[in-house]
């Protein structure tokens, strides 16, 4: 898929002092001359900074690691971690590889043109919802899926994204993970090995889903300030609850 910069671009960009703080502290945890291996962490704090990657951004992270600006560029548009547009609050990317697209992807995106809006890569409702489609997100066990935020969404099927997908409009966090009831990518029948040995009960969630619950959020930005990173989507759901 041909990925390309936004053409709107803003003037300058620079880390938040926490932030910048931060980015200095994963620079070195490298050996000296190996600087630039941090370049997808330092991509990543940026675009959670700013809610997504712009070409000031790219080359102030090239900069910082004495790279050439189109090595950055290189990283950037190569990976759809790194999103090149301002996308919603809720920015939703739907698995369309081989696996995701045989168990029913090409629903999950008809929901999407339906429930958000009718073109990919654009931001709707004031701002809360994007969506694309994305190569392998690497959970083909459990296809169809999709990336929401920071967290998987799998097992699922026409009906079950729409309901997470108006509970997010709702300024609820729908738990990620199976909708089938998997704790991971066991078999749908369960387990066939490292079962859990009886009398002992597994946990309810796995700890990716376990850390939205807790943190009533799936898709916040880092701001640099831990009090003010968690729950972001949770506080508008608990408002709304008021």
């Amino acid at each position: 898929m041909l990925r390309r910069l936004h053409p709107d671009q803003p003037e300058s960009f620079a880390f938040t002092p926490e932030n910048a703080e931060w980015a200095q502290a994963q620079i070195a945890k490298y050996p000296e001359g190996r600087q630039a291996s941090a370049i997808i962490p330092l991509l990543w704090r940026a675009q959670e900074q700013e809610g997504w990657l712009s070409r000031p951004a790219i080359e102030h992270v090239a900069d910082m690691l004495g790279l050439a600006r189109i090595r950055g560029l290189e990283v950037a548009t190569f990976y759809f971690m790194f999103q090149l547009a301002p996308v919603g609050r809720v920015h939703v990317q739907v698995c369309g590889t081989t696996s995701c697209m045989i168990c029913g992807a090409e629903d999950l995106i008809g929901v999407c043109r339906e429930v958000i809006g009718p073109e990919a890569h654009a931001v709707y409702h004031d701002g809360l919802f994007s969506w694309e489609e994305v190569e392998c997100l690497g959970a083909c066990a459990n296809a169809p899926m999709a990336q929401i935020g920071k967290d998987y969404y799998e097992d699922l099927d026409a009906a079950s994204f729409r309901e997470i997908l108006d509970a997010f409009a709702r300024g609820e966090v729908p738990a990620p993970g199976s909708r089938k009831g998997r704790f991971a990518s066991e078999p749908v029948g369960g387990t066939t090995s490292l079962a859990i040995p009886e009398g002992e009960a597994p946990e309810a969630a796995n700890a990716s889903v376990s850390l939205a619950a807790e943190k009533r959020d799936t898709v916040s930005r880092i701001s640099g300030d831990p009090k003010a990173d968690a729950g972001r989507i949770g506080d508008r759901a608990a408002s709304a609850a008021e």
